[in-house]
């Protein structure tokens, strides 16, 4: 009888005890849905490669939803002993390459499109948003990143297919993780492209 009764009760203290669990949890997802403003995408890539890669090796970030990263994210952080703005560009470069691809049609290919003068040139656009993944010397930083310098790598292609693989996002075959619509530069613009474009060319072809 009195074993029955010990038993019941820890199975109801059982029960309790489990709330502040339950509760940290809810206030986690909470907050991480208040997260903070975007941080750099090209940043949070080059992070994630120096950090997160060397574990995780490089995966898809549609494997998980933009607010399954937030929460891993912020578990991470911890044990990978990054700050909150590192933190905040890993995950801007994760939810920036979870985008669905849509197909962007280029009517035509034009560096010098744009009367902006305070435009970026080609280099400017290429060390700001492509860098992290693309390397400085075109061949790829990131696993699967393709080579710009092989002769059947991307700049095999047409201009106007590369402006179009850029502006809607693209995922290299082979490679395990796409690269974001624009390069997850949501500022660049279809003049900035074909300049980043023509910067390729005149750079890594052989």
């Amino acid at each position: 009888m009195l074993g029955r009764q010990i038993k019941q009760i820890s199975s109801v203290w059982s029960q309790y005890a489990l709330l502040p669990v339950l509760v940290f949890g809810l206030l986690s997802v909470a907050n991480a849905a208040d997260y903070p403003e975007p941080g750099d995408f090209a940043n949070g890539s080059k992070l994630w490669a120096e950090n997160c890669g060397r574990c995780h090796q490089v995966r898809n970030p549609q494997d998980l939803r933009d607010d399954q990263w937030i929460t891993t994210v912020f578990h991470m952080r911890i044990r990978a002993g990054l700050t909150g703005g590192e933190a905040r560009d890993i995950l801007t470069f994760l939810q920036a390459s979870n985008r669905v691809i849509e197909p962007t049609k280029v009517a035509a290919v034009s560096a010098a499109a744009t009367t902006d003068v305070a435009a970026q040139s080609g280099e400017e656009i290429y060390a700001g948003t492509c860098i992290a993944c693309h390397g400085p010397n075109g061949k790829g930083a990131l696993p699967g990143t393709p080579d710009f310098s092989a002769a059947d790598g991307p700049l095999s292609k047409s201009d106007l297919e590369l402006m179009q693989n850029i502006l809607s996002g693209y995922q290299s075959p082979g490679s395990p993780m796409p690269m974001p619509p624009k390069g997850g530069n949501a500022a660049l613009t279809e003049s900035g492209v074909a300049a980043v474009v023509q910067y390729l060319r005149d750079t890594f072809s052989n």
